[in-house]
């Protein structure tokens, strides 16, 4: 399903060495348009560099193809699995890394951001996501879960979801976590 060339794009990326999610979105003032999505999965076996060269080249493949401004990330949450951790910052970086390359300004946020932004609670479970991305975009059916994550990621940064560090604070002050 494609639309015509919106005047901007957002590549979102929800990173995984097993599956990396990606969904583009287009953005027309406050009009959003889906463009493409899908999820990586790379058939190398164990093979860690290799997962990573896939990650890397689908997504400079991907923004070659579709031409995004800007690229939108999940940010890695700590576990209970320090391993784990460490593995999924690998397949991340390889993903920044294709989007940097392309020239491609990252921005990150939160699970937490991502899922409140699209389903208006940070503690949204994935078949909320799922289904309020599919409104949202107005899809005929639900994104797989990955896709869904990588699409609420741009559906996140397109409505402006950047937290205190994207909020234009030239003459605030923060104090007791509220801006004055």
């Amino acid at each position: 399903m494609s639309v015509a060339a919106p005047a901007h794009r957002i590549l979102g990326i929800d990173p995984g060495l097993r599956v990396t999610g990606f969904g583009i979105i287009g953005r027309e003032g406050s009009r959003l348009a889906y463009v493409t999505s899908g999820c990586i999965r790379p058939d190398v076996g164990d093979d860690l560099p290799a997962r990573l060269r896939v990650i890397f080249d689908s997504l400079t493949q991907l923004v070659a193809e579709h031409r995004p401004g800007e690229a939108a990330i999940e940010k890695v949450f700590v576990n209970v699995n320090p391993q784990s951790t460490l593995l999924l910052g690998q397949a991340r970086g390889a993903a920044i890394c294709a989007a940097a390359a392309a020239g491609l300004p990252v921005h990150e946020y939160t699970a937490q951001a991502v899922k409140q932004s699209v389903a208006g609670t940070g503690s949204a479970r994935k078949e909320q996501v799922q289904e309020m991305v599919k409104r949202l975009l107005a899809l005929p059916g639900r994104p797989s879960p990955d896709a869904a994550d990588a699409l609420a990621c741009a559906i996140c940064h397109a409505h402006g979801t950047q937290g205190m560090g994207g909020l234009g604070t030239t003459g605030l002050r923060v104090r007791r976590g509220r801006l004055s």
